[in-house]
């Protein structure tokens, strides 16, 4: 458009020397004449007008002219106050929100996740979250990781939380199952070692016993009663050893959720635990081993969407899709955060788009400007040159009258 723009203005310099040379065969050459000549003020002073903006005209010094170098830092700094009071109060943002249907857009993307425009940012989205985890040092993040485990765990008091989630246990007989294995495990480890039990008898058993073989006996009547009294345990739900366990069990729940010495002999062992150097190398191993599988879920995210994560995820996007209660409740929480974003870091958001403006170079800034909107700009040229054509023919037309 530069070049058409000035491929016009010579073509009006040529057709003003030839209408000159030409202008005493006939009267119509005025009329080129007054046109071409018109047409080259016009067009050159709209070139010194568009060329003032970006730099100054034959590299001369002309007052006002290289307007937007400059003038950088400011037009930086109106962009930046611009943005602010029309783009970024939370009036503009609550408004702009309230025409958008967040959740329904979400729900789709989650239930047709395969589409082009979504699977692009799902796949970029992805991999930039691998690249994260592959750029962070495994050992300082898996420190950091287990140093903010420990701090939370160490504020938690665990106590009265074991004591609570005891008594809903026994409460809704949820222990019942656990007590019954622990039995059948009792049974099972007694007959396993069977024979060291019999040993344990006969060697503190005295001369007479042996003498006599009342110690074998004595060890098969031991046997006998110790099976006798896990089976009865086991398909009696009323056995009183059963509920001696219970009601220790209560005892403990209480005892946790009241007593502070229970509560502080926990707190001491939590602690303990926490400060195991084999617990946190256990912890780290768990995180490493957690980080390597996200990035291979994040390498291959159509795999993992197609498991049973795959399928939670698309009954919630059917779920935000067609509820329309739960449209409105999310939509609802996505604009206060909006708003909320927009009034706390509003101001943040548009300074760094002046530093970043601020930050570039005069040339930058006005190869960025005129890439943008030199087009139009040489169409200003364009509309000069033939303006101020017809202005001139005009003028000479009244002047002829």
């Amino acid at each position: 458009m530069r070049l058409f723009a000035t491929a016009l203005l010579l073509a009006m310099a040529g057709l003003y020397i030839v209408s000159r040379h030409y202008s005493a065969g006939h009267p119509a050459w005025g009329y080129a004449r007054a046109f071409a000549e018109a047409a080259m003020v016009g067009g050159l002073a709209d070139w010194f007008a568009v060329t003032a903006l970006f730099r100054r005209p034959l590299g001369l010094p002309i007052p006002h002219t290289a307007i937007i170098p400059e003038n950088k830092d400011r037009i930086a700094d109106t962009m930046a106050a611009f943005l602010q009071a029309n783009f970024l109060t939370p009036a503009v943002v609550a408004r702009r929100m309230q025409a958008m249907n967040l959740a329904q857009a979400a729900g789709n993307f989650l239930v047709e996740p395969g589409g082009g425009g979504p699977s692009r940012i799902r796949a970029g989205a992805a991999e930039l979250f691998a690249e994260v985890l592959e750029s962070l040092d495994p050992e300082r993040l898996g420190g950091q990781v287990k140093a903010g485990l420990k701090s939370q765990l160490d504020r938690l008091e665990i106590a009265p939380l074991l004591g609570q989630m005891l008594e809903a246990a026994i409460a809704d007989k949820r222990h019942l199952p656990v007590l019954e294995s622990l039995l059948r495990w009792a049974g099972l480890t007694l007959e396993a070692n069977e024979a060291l039990v019999r040993g344990m008898i006969h060697d503190r058993a005295n001369t007479l016993l042996r003498l006599t073989g009342l110690d074998e006996k004595l060890a098969n009547s031991v046997l006998d009663g110790l099976y006798k009294l896990l089976a009865e345990c086991i398909v009696d739900p009323d056995h009183p050893l059963r509920r001696k366990v219970e009601e220790g069990l209560e005892q403990l729940a209480r005892d946790l959720s009241t007593d502070p010495e229970m509560r502080a002999k926990v707190e001491r062992i939590k602690r303990d635990l926490l400060d195991n150097p084999a617990i946190g190398r256990w912890w780290e191993g768990v995180w490493e081993r957690i980080r390597q599988s996200l990035i291979a879920t994040a390498r291959d995210p159509d795999a993992a969407l197609s498991g049973q994560l795959g399928g939670a995820l698309s009954e919630l996007g059917t779920a935000l899709r067609e509820d329309a209660l739960l449209q409105v409740q999310v939509n609802r929480f996505a604009r206060r955060i909006m708003v909320g974003i927009a009034t706390r870091y509003g101001s943040q958001i548009v300074r760094l788009v002046s530093e970043t403006v601020r930050r570039w170079d005069a040339r930058t800034v006005t190869d960025r400007i005129e890439n943008a909107v030199g087009r139009d700009l040489q169409f200003i040229r364009i509309n000069g040159t033939m303006v101020g054509g017809l202005v001139g023919v005009t003028i000479h037309l009244i002047d002829s009258l």
